[in-house]
């Protein structure tokens, strides 16, 4: 099985959290540790958090979680 280029992207300098989903696409979490501007982002399906700043860390991650583990979404770029 041929892996998503979008299992290992460039992590962000904000990167606090790498989860993948359930076909190996990473999940990111990113913003300020202190939980005032975080949001995360799925490489595999595109989907993300609704409300990009000003939401809580721990929030951003219980959401994160949840998505990465049902989404089965790993695109790949057709040629």
């Amino acid at each position: 099985m041929k892996l998503s280029p979008n299992t290992t992207p460039v992590e962000p300098d904000n990167l606090l959290i790498r989860m993948h989903n359930q076909v190996g696409a990473a999940v990111d979490v990113t913003g300020s540790d202190f939980g005032s501007a975080s949001r995360w982002d799925c490489h595999g399906c595109g989907a993300h958090s609704e409300r990009p700043v000003r939401d809580i860390l721990c929030f951003i991650r219980r959401g994160a979680n949840e998505h990465a583990g049902t989404c089965r979404g790993s695109y790949h770029r057709l040629k």
